[in-house]
């Protein structure tokens, strides 16, 4: 009866999704840049609230569409649907999206042929531009994105979440009612090492649309939407899913029309076939990459230690009872790519058995991959029908300090803390980004002050989107790897003796003449820095006045002092049995003198009788 039920209704939905898409090509509240006599129309601004857009371009183009809207809603944009011309490269045909009113706003990515994955981005602030670039190439290009504002502290009941176990079951919001408008929910599963998933939609009923642009799941191979998409399913149907690993993500998509009951999706586990999961380690620093690989893992596979070598065969490894290769970013080989997102450095472990002339073993790459963002470190396997192909992704962070100077020579750091300063005296800050890539290049985007070192309500801007705040503040040219700027000391009006510095810097690619880094001062309302993924925060201080200080002395002095001229107990009674003999000595003497006295007085006096 179910099965009867659903096939009744595909003609009905088929029907529907037909009249939507053919009202999305006839109206123009609806569409944007379709075909027409004049040819198609190139950008434009948007304020709705929400938009779906059905956009066709033909080569040579370059148009840029700009969402921007008063309000202190985000904006969330959605690529359902982008088919490039064949063949074409990311070089010459891309969609760029910037977080921003503008083209000069950062860039939040990019999307192009090789993208494999529905592109989902989201704003910092109210407003985002994205421009479309075309090649040469007589095609058209056919694109579907819709856009709506949010609340980023709204959330929905069931949507999304973490599933652990090694079995599970998952429903979409509401269901077996209506999903709600303008849902976007991702379950992230991840089961047992050595082991797979297998996922079942039991129950799915979505919009029904031939390229699944309106209401869709999207399947992905791993712990992450960016990459690795296995499929995109809509209608009404029971798809199966398998992943390669003991990873996979389900995201849901809907935008504001033609709700249906959703979906009931159900995930086994089940072991990996084969040699066992590769017993590695990737880690990831501002310096180095480090790649520890097992014995035994080689040795299921069929190869020995000495069979292993990076692009840069001179770089060999330590063996112990590991494997380890471990090398600076920039050397052995190691390539670097700045997508815009995040920079990543990529190296390539080759397993070939060496001295034979014929092999039936099958050849293995491990490809070792550093991004460098602010995330934690991530481990996906994949395998491949030919080859067994491995490839670990760490997420690691650049390594920043960032210290006081006594001079602008910024030769002598100073150690001291707290550092004791005078007020208005001229402080020389310098950030230090330590790594081996001297391809990198170091911008201070923010810096605010506080009283206090958790950097509460109370702040003070100094530095604000590469803009000097503070008329104190002098910025120095970039220099390699250093950030420097200086400043006045101040203190905040009664509030505290101390002042804390932090500092968000960005990490660009030196090469890339069009980076934040060389934007310098950016004018921005209500913007952050969360679009860059290769941001870091420092932290220095506390800065007291030396007035301070000079009290912090003097009543050490004065304390010093009363304990010198106040006796101990000791030393009291001492005083005191001293006074007392010393009376009592003057009293005995008195009283003898007085008695001698006395007697000699009695003899003069004494009376004579008369003779007569």
């Amino acid at each position: 009866m179910q099965a009867l039920r659903q096939f009744l209704l595909l003609p009905l939905i088929a029907a529907l999704a037909l009249a939507q898409d053919n009202s999305i090509e006839s109206t123009g509240g609806f569409c944007c840049c379709c075909s027409s006599v004049g040819g198609p129309r190139c950008g434009a601004s948007l304020h709705e609230q929400n938009k779906a857009l059905r956009i066709e371009l033909n080569a040579n183009a370059n148009c840029a569409w700009q969402i921007q809207r008063n309000t202190n809603q985000t904006v969330r944009l959605v690529f359902s649907h982008f088919k490039f011309a064949p063949s074409s490269s990311c070089e010459t045909e891309s969609i760029k999206i910037y977080d921003g009113p503008s083209t000069n706003s950062p860039l939040l990515g990019q999307v192009c042929n090789d993208t494999d994955a529905v592109p989902v981005l989201q704003s910092s602030s109210d407003s985002l531009t994205f421009i479309i670039t075309t090649n040469s190439v007589a095609f058209t290009r056919n694109f579907f994105v819709f856009y709506y504002y949010f609340s980023p502290e709204t959330r929905l009941e069931n949507c999304g979440g973490q599933l652990t176990g090694p079995n599970g079951t998952f429903t979409s919001p509401n269901y077996p009612a209506a999903y709600p408008a303008f849902t976007y929910c991702v379950w992230h599963i991840q089961t047992a090492k050595n082991s797979k998933i297998k996922l079942q939609f039991q129950d799915l009923f979505l919009e029904l649309d031939k390229n699944c642009q309106f209401d869709f799941a999207a399947v992905y191979d791993g712990l992450t939407t960016n990459t690795g998409l296995i499929g995109k399913v809509c209608g009404v149907a029971q798809p199966k899913f398998e992943s390669s690993s003991n990873v996979m993500t389900v995201a849901l998509f809907t935008d504001y029309a033609n709700s249906y009951r959703g979906f009931s999706a159900q995930y086994t586990s089940v072991p990996l076939p084969g040699p066992v999961e590769p017993d590695t380690l990737l880690t990831c620093s501002s310096d180095s990459m480090k790649i520890v690989l097992s014995k035994s893992y080689l040795a299921s596979l069929g190869y020995k230690e000495t069979d292993l070598q990076l692009r840069d065969p001179s770089c060999s490894p330590v063996i112990t009872n590991s494997v380890i290769f471990s090398f600076p970013l920039a050397s052995c080989g190691t390539t670097k790519k700045d997508d815009g997102q995040s920079i990543t450095y990529t190296n390539i472990i080759s397993l070939s058995p060496t001295g034979n002339i014929i092999t039936r073993q099958k050849s293995v790459q491990i490809i070792a991959k550093c991004k460098m963002e602010n995330n934690s470190t991530l481990e996906v396997i994949y395998v491949t029908k030919s080859n067994i192909v491995q490839n670990t992704t760490a997420v690691g962070r650049y390594n920043v300090s960032m210290s006081f100077y006594d001079s602008d020579s910024f030769s002598k750091p100073i150690h001291q803390s707290p550092y004791y300063v005078d007020l208005n005296q001229t402080l020389f800050a310098q950030v230090s980004l330590h790594s081996t890539d001297p391809n990198l290049s170091v911008f201070v985007d923010t810096c605010i002050a506080s009283p206090q070192p958790d950097f509460g309500s109370l702040t003070y801007d100094l530095i604000r989107s590469g803009c000097n705040k503070d008329d104190t503040v002098v910025t120095y040219p970039p220099l390699e790897h250093y950030g420097r700027f200086k400043f006045n000391a101040f203190r905040f009006l009664q509030r505290s003796p101390s002042v804390y510095l932090q500092c968000d810097i960005l990490i660009c690619d030196s090469k890339n003449a069009n980076s934040r880094c060389t934007e310098g001062c950016i004018s921005r309302q209500k913007r952050a820095i969360s679009s860059y993924m290769w941001k870091t925060k420092t932290v220095v201080g506390p800065i007291r006045l030396k007035r301070n200080l000079r009290s912090a002395h003097n009543s050490e002095s004065l304390a010093k002092a009363d304990a010198e001229d106040t006796p101990n107990p000791q030393q009291y009674s001492f005083y005191t049995l001293s006074f007392v003999v010393l009376i009592s000595n003057i009293i005995i003497v008195v009283a003898v003198i007085l008695k001698y006295h006395k007697r000699q007085a009695g003899y003069g006096y004494q009376k004579i009788p008369n003779s007569y």
